[in-house]
């Protein structure tokens, strides 16, 4: 199992904002000091050169983001700050991708777990926004489409459990038949995106699947949307990579303005164990998770370890916060029978 990150993301922070070094420092920190660091092989990030993040994002936008650099710092909108240091170490978030791609196609590595921020699944081809610079994920989909066409690459499958909606990935395929997009996460929620009717265009019709959820789904409800929807959908794919989206700011502990999915550690720790199980069936084992969102630092820090668990296949799944508080509802799994039926019918 590859592991990729470092302390160069500890650059782009900003005090108060829910999305600095903390989290990832975190992260770092319960992988070290559970052993598990040590049990994985370390990827160094690269540095994401232009003509490699032009397979994703405008010539304008990245013009944008250089003149980022001579700046005191700015705002993206009310909630991406960018100072000007960010677009050099969003490079490096993306590159840890790229890496971990390299290493799993070239032999090194039989799968990899990408730790690394700023976060990317909001960042659309032309704007950055939602915490995210550049689409890390949507980068490494279409590097390794490019890069390793020779060695059968050629449909990506991208799975997204984020409470958030990966509109920037979404955005990135919507008219391309060769990466199938599927996204569970809160509704109506920020970026007010992912309704079930957003299936694609052109081409791309049927490649994007959208899953949105209401306050209070949990394990049991993604089980039956992955055993129902996602599994089926993948299989009639067939592809030929599995990256993931893996953020953790659906689980019950989260703070309620950033997400209120009440998942718990060991119902992301099934999905995380169901995706590399799809990936064993479906394409050699190949699958890399790449860290998104997840601002409680104790689920966000577990969550990661358990994906690291699960890439190992130690069977082990840490969980310090327990069960769901009995204040906070759960959805039942039939009464998500109707959204299934809708997502089938779309």
């Amino acid at each position: 199992t590859g592991y990729s990150t470092g302390d160069r993301f500890d650059v782009h922070t900003y005090s108060g904002h829910p999305e600095n070094a903390s989290r990832l420092q975190a992260v770092r920190a319960l992988l070290e000091s559970s052993g598990v660091a040590a049990q994985m092989t370390a990827i160094s990030p690269i540095r994401a050169e232009d003509d490699v993040l032009r397979l994703v994002h405008t010539a304008d936008y990245l013009a944008l983001l250089h003149k980022t650099e001579a700046m005191g710092g700015v705002m993206f909108g009310e909630d991406t700050y960018v100072r000007p240091e960010s677009f050099e170490i969003a490079r490096y978030a993306a590159g840890g991708a790229l890496a971990a791609v390299d290493a799993l196609l070239t032999g090194q590595v039989d799968n990899a777990l990408v730790a690394t921020r700023p976060p990317g699944h909001h960042a659309r081809p032309s704007q950055g926004m939602g915490f995210c610079l550049l689409s890390n994920i949507a980068i490494a989909a279409r590097y390794a489409q490019t890069a390793y066409a020779s060695k059968g690459i050629r449909r990506v499958l991208i799975v997204d459990y984020d409470v958030h909606h990966g509109n920037g990935t979404q955005d990135t395929f919507y008219a391309d038949p060769s990466v199938l997009f599927i996204s569970t996460h809160q509704s109506p929620w920020y970026p007010g995106t992912g309704a079930v009717r957003e299936t694609g265009s052109g081409e791309g019709i049927g490649t994007t699947i959208n899953m949105p959820l209401a306050t209070g789904a949990g394990d049991a409800v993604f089980r039956a949307l992955y055993e129902q929807v996602v599994w089926p959908a993948a299989r009639r794919f067939g592809p030929d990579l599995i990256l993931v989206s893996a953020g953790f700011d659906a689980h019950w502990a989260e703070s309620a303005n950033l997400g209120q999915l009440r998942l718990t550690l060991p119902g992301y720790a099934w999905l995380s164990a169901e995706l590399q199980r799809m990936a064993a069936e479906l394409c050699q084992g190949r699958i890399i998770f790449v860290m998104e969102g997840g601002y409680n630092l104790t689920a966000l820090s577990n969550g990661v370890l358990n994906v690291a668990h699960t890439l190992l296949g130690d069977g082990q799944i840490a969980d310090p916060l327990r069960s769901v508080p009995p204040n906070l509802h759960q959805t039942p799994a039939e009464e998500i029978t109707p959204l299934i039926e809708a997502i089938n019918r779309h």
